[in-house]
C-alpha cells in the first residue's frame, strides 16, 4: 500500500514545472524506482515506533539508489537491495546517474546508515524501531550543476510541491503509525508539525550533513543521546 501512495505522488509532481534557478529535476521514485519499491515494501510498510523524516535526496544517495540517505555501500550490503537504475530524462553532466556503480560516498547517508548498523547490528532489527523516509523525492540543480533545496524555491512553486507532498506523508504516517515523529533537520520538523495528527509528538535531530560543522564534530554521540532522551534506544 505504501508503494502506491508514492506512485501517485510521483504522478502528481511530474505535471509540476520549476523556473530558474532550477534547471534540472530528477524524480529517484522513477528511474531508480526498482530498489526503491524494494526499500518499501520491505522497510517502509508497517507500524513502527518512529519515523525518521528527511527532506530530499541528496547526489550521490537516494538520487542513486532510490533510498533515502541511500549510502551505496550500505544499501547493497547492509540493507540487502540492490536493482536496476536507468537514467532521468534529463541528465546534468556533472550529476550522472550511475545507480549501484557510483564510487561517490554520500557523507549524510554514510553517517545515518552507518550509526543504525553501530547500534543495531542488523538491518531488520534497525527497521523494527524506526522508518526512514524523505518529505520531497526530488532531486533539484542550477545549471552549474550545485544542489538546490525545497526550502529555496519560489513561493508558488512551493504551495504546489508541499501540497504534493504534504498528503503523501499524511497517508504514509496513517500506514506506519508511528509513536514519534523525528525530523532529520529543521526543515522536515516543520513539515510533521504541519502533516502529523494534532497531539503528536514531534522532534528533530541533528542533520548529518557535512556542511554543518557540529555534525562534523559528533554526529553519532549527539544523535545517540537525543533518541536515548526520547526512550528510542535502550
Amino acid at each position: 500500500m505504501t508503494w502506491q501512495i508514492y506512485e501517485k505522488l510521483s504522478a502528481d509532481l511530474a505535471r509540476l514545472t520549476f523556473a530558474p534557478p532550477v534547471t534540472h529535476v530528477y524524480n529517484p521514485l522513477v528511474y531508480a524506482g526498482v530498489p526503491a519499491q524494494k526499500y518499501v515494501k520491505k522497510y517502509a510498510s508497517k507500524k513502527v515506533r518512529a519515523i525518521l523524516l528527511g527532506m530530499n535526496p541528496g547526489p550521490w544517495g537516494m538520487a542513486q539508489t532510490g533510498v533515502p540517505f541511500g549510502e551505496v555501500t550500505l544499501v547493497r550490503d547492509w540493507m540487502g537491495i540492490t536493482g536496476e537504475v536507468t537514467r532521468p530524462a534529463r541528465e546534468h553532466p556533472s550529476r550522472p546517474i550511475t545507480g549501484f556503480a557510483c564510487t561517490r560516498s554520500e557523507v549524510s547517508g554514510a553517517r545515518l546508515w552507518g550509526w543504525a548498523r553501530g547500534q543495531f547490528v542488523t538491518a531488520d532489527a534497525f527497521f523494527r524501531r524506526f522508518s526512514v523516509l524523505n518529505y520531497c523525492p526530488l532531486v533539484f540543480m542550477e545549471e552549474s550543476g550545485k544542489n538546490f533545496t525545497p526550502d529555496k524555491l519560489r513561493k508558488g512553486e512551493q504551495a504546489a510541491l508541499f501540497s504534493a507532498c504534504d498528503s503523501a506523508l499524511r497517508e504514509v504516517l496513517d500506514v506506519l503509525q508511528p509513536e514519534l515523529f523525528i525530523g532529520v533537520g529543521a526543515f522536515a520538523e516543520a513539515c510533521l508539525k504541519r502533516v502529523a495528527p494534532p497531539g503528536s509528538a514531534v522532534s528533530r535531530i541533528l542533520h548529518p550533513s557535512p556542511a554543518s560543522p557540529k555534525a562534523n564534530a559528533d554526529w553519532s554521540g549527539e544523535v545517540t543521546r537525543e533518541l536515548t532522551r526520547l526512550g528510542l534506544l535502550d
